[in-house]
């Protein structure tokens, strides 16, 4: 019987070690994905806080310091509440992150990439006239939600119609025109401005505009300068500025097809 028992012990042994390494490599997927998530971020700033104030907890129970060591306790049962608080905007981001449909995603590539020339042409003419401009490219996160505060449209997109949107003087004008697959979804959206301290002056409402909505969703954005005329491209919390249209039409293949399509030949 013993004998037995040592032979089943030894069988799943390895299945057990298989689990733990799994189980690692789980974890560890997790949380470098969770800290690419807040990298650049304000979080960063909070969670060093957290930290320093972790190790003040553990050095005042080493030195035998109560006073200090309560007070931390009692931070300590509130950290959980003030962490949702605090990292509110990051854990939205990371549920959406988790919770994309590949296909759903694939679709609205597809259907964006058929466009992106439409949208290049408009950007170069706009750029020219000296017009500001706001395009964003919905990806895998969908943008019900600013779509909602905008005008509906539901039209193909055109250059022409694009630029009639934002001329001077006309309803359209102000905010920003969101595009879903080969359709212009609303014009006149308002969008969440980049909640970050540290930026240039030379950015205008636009392109803090720009940055907010793609720091908030993997949304791809189009910002045309009205006092310089500049193209501008701002995505994941980054933006590339003074781009000719070759460099708007490379970056956009890049983002609408070649992130979905890696077979495909790059555009010259």
């Amino acid at each position: 019987m013993d004998f037995s028992l040592n032979v089943l012990q030894k069988f799943f042994q390895p299945l057990s070690d298989w689990n733990d390494l799994l189980d690692i490599l789980l974890v560890t997927f997790v949380l470098y994905n969770l800290l690419l998530l807040i990298r650049g971020t304000r979080a960063v700033r909070i969670l060093l806080g957290i930290l320093v104030l972790v190790a003040l907890y553990y050095g005042a129970r080493t030195l035998r310091l109560p006073a200090l060591e309560t007070t931390l306790e009692k931070f300590f049962l509130i950290l959980p509440v003030a962490i949702i608080v605090l990292f509110q905007h990051e854990i939205r981001r990371a549920l959406a992150n988790f919770g994309r449909t590949p296909l759903w995603g694939f679709s609205n590539h597809q259907k964006a990439a058929s466009t992106f020339n439409e949208i290049v042409a408009a950007a170069h003419a706009l750029s020219e006239r000296r017009i500001g401009a706001l395009i964003v490219i919905e990806r895998s996160e969908g943008l019900r939600n600013y779509i909602e505060n905008g005008i509906r449209l539901d039209s193909l997109v055109s250059p022409d119609l694009l630029i009639s949107l934002f001329t001077p003087d006309t309803p359209t004008h102000d905010g920003a025109v969101i595009i879903q697959g080969d359709r212009i979804a609303a014009a006149t959206c308002f969008l969440p401005l980049t909640r970050r301290s540290q930026i240039s002056s030379s950015y205008g409402t636009r392109h803090r505009a720009a940055l907010g909505i793609s720091e908030e969703t993997d949304a791809v954005v189009v910002v045309v300068s009205e006092e310089s005329g500049a193209i501008s491209v701002a995505q994941g919390g980054e933006m590339v500025r003074h781009l000719e249209s070759k460099d708007l039409r490379n970056m956009l293949y890049q983002s609408l097809i070649a992130d979905t399509s890696s077979e495909e030949p790059a555009v010259a």
